[in-house]
């Protein structure tokens, strides 16, 4: 089975929406082009030149990856550059590049679930959820005769997925009217007359990041040189326990000392040489866990005043803001390698994009953790 650039990018925005991404994120295709045909796709955490290389290498059509090459500006892209040189590389060796950044990290399931089951909790809640984000409802109306034409175009652009269903629609017949004027040039009727024909109402629902490309195609699908059409915002009615966010909120099946959690930790995450830190008492009992993967200490707050954390694990945690929350009374701390925390989502994104798009997947073997040496001093005598 052969798809495209574009079909990937609408599974990854599908499982991944784009609105869920943060602010000051850049998420989505990098380079490529969206008509380029697509039979094997490759995923890493990071686009370093190791990876780009060995994309090329592996013959991938398109990389996937978890944090975006471009996601601080650059004056250039020369391929002298450290930017550049990658972005030639893939170029010149036909692979096309996207990244899911902080939409992957709080859509469900994403980053932040795998990382929960990773370490043996269940994910729950997310630590800081994010509401209202429903879909758009739209309602098209078509000339009969071009009602199957025009669906087959607007589910090809992303619209009418619910859960794991595809191409969901509804419909009824009803009859449209119109009068063109000086300028029009109607498929149907003539300059001057009231028309009135016979035409379906297609409803459906499609993610807020498809309305773009859902109203260009169609647009260019609908015979009418206007077509009618509305769309309206849903707010969405998430449970606070499945709503999207960043961060997830679980429970061990049974308490453990806290340090064994720790060696539990080290022992299920991917080994790197800043394995795993902790701070708290070692032998408190701890059961229920939050987890923030990547960058997470502005959440130490935030779980502190729920009151019923045990433990927090995040990546990058610094020394001021760990120190004043422990003695401020808030739960235990774990700190991971970035890497290690983000990087066993690939696996999932690559199961996904095997059994919706139907070609072939493969995780990169390449570690990119930055950090390659860790010494401890040597004990006297």
């Amino acid at each position: 089975m052969t798809s495209t650039v574009a079909g990937i990018r609408r599974i990854m925005d599908t499982a991944y929406p784009p609105h869920l991404a943060e602010s000051w994120d850049s998420v989505g295709l990098i380079c490529g082009d969206p008509d380029a045909p697509v039979n094997r796709v490759v995923f890493a955490l990071d686009c370093t030149d190791e990876v780009a290389r060995a994309a090329v290498d592996a013959g991938a059509d398109m990389l996937i990856v978890h944090h975006p090459l471009l996601l601080r500006g650059v004056d250039s892209v020369a391929a002298d550059t450290p930017k550049g040189r990658v972005l030639h590389t893939l170029i010149r060796g036909g692979v096309a590049l996207f990244a899911a950044h902080t939409n992957a990290d709080s859509a469900r399931p994403g980053v932040n679930d795998v990382l929960a089951e990773t370490i043996g909790i269940t994910p729950g809640p997310a630590v800081a959820p994010k509401y209202g984000t429903g879909p758009d409802k739209w309602g098209v109306h078509v000339p009969a005769a071009d009602v199957e034409a025009v669906k087959e175009a607007l589910f090809a652009a992303g619209a009418g997925a619910i859960g794991d269903y595809r191409e969901c629609s509804f419909q009824f017949p009803g009859e449209g009217q119109f009068r063109p004027v000086d300028g029009a040039n109607p498929t149907l009727g003539t300059v001057g007359d009231l028309e009135h024909i016979a035409e379906v109402r297609v409803e459906f629902v499609a993610p807020r990041s498809r309305r773009a490309a859902i109203t260009a195609a169609l647009r260019d699908a609908h015979p009418y040189e206007e077509p009618a059409f509305d769309i309206t915002a849903t707010e969405s009615a998430d449970d606070p326990d499945t709503a999207p966010g960043l961060g997830r909120i679980g429970d061990l099946p049974e308490p453990m000392r806290f340090s064994e959690f720790v060696q539990q930790v080290a022992d299920r995450l991917p080994v790197t040489e800043w394995g795993v830190r902790a701070a708290g008492d070692p032998d408190r009992m701890v059961q229920r866990i939050a987890v923030c993967s990547g960058s997470g200490d502005s959440f130490l707050d935030t779980v502190s005043a729920r009151g019923d954390i045990d433990v927090f694990l995040s990546s990058d945690l610094r020394h001021h803001p760990v120190d004043e929350h422990l003695r401020a009374g808030g739960p235990a701390v774990i700190d991971t390698a970035h890497w290690a925390s983000e990087s066993p989502w690939c696996s999932q994104a690559a199961r996904l994009i095997a059994d919706r798009a139907g070609v072939e997947t493969r995780v990169l073997d390449i570690r990119t953790d930055p950090w390659t040496i860790s010494r401890h001093a040597r004990e006297e005598g």
